[in-house]
């Protein structure tokens, strides 16, 4: 079972890697998510920009976004601990646009 759900989560991030428009992106997350998920990744990419401009408190975060100190918490541990980098990769391609 654990191979399928590999299998899955590698096509979705080469369907993703196929997309090229503004556009296209919020289509395919409009069919592929919930309103409301795609809320929690919008809240989440905000919560990381806020957090990478090093100059807020998670209340701060907080009382401009709206998310919860978990939430919070969350993203700042990915952007500090995690091995994965993915944050940092993407606000690193946003910096050289």
């Amino acid at each position: 079972m654990k191979n399928n759900h590999r299998s899955a989560v590698t096509d979705l991030c080469e369907a993703l890697l196929l997309l090229k428009t503004k556009d296209e992106v919020g289509s395919f997350l409009k069919d592929l998510c919930t309103p409301q998920e795609i809320e929690a990744l919008a809240e989440r990419w905000r919560v990381c920009r806020l957090l990478e401009k090093g100059d807020l408190s998670y209340r701060d975060i907080h009382k401009i976004s709206g998310a919860s100190l978990t939430t919070i918490g969350r993203v700042a541990r990915f952007l500090k601990d995690e091995p994965h980098n993915g944050y940092r990769k993407m606000l690193k391609k946003i910096k050289g646009l």
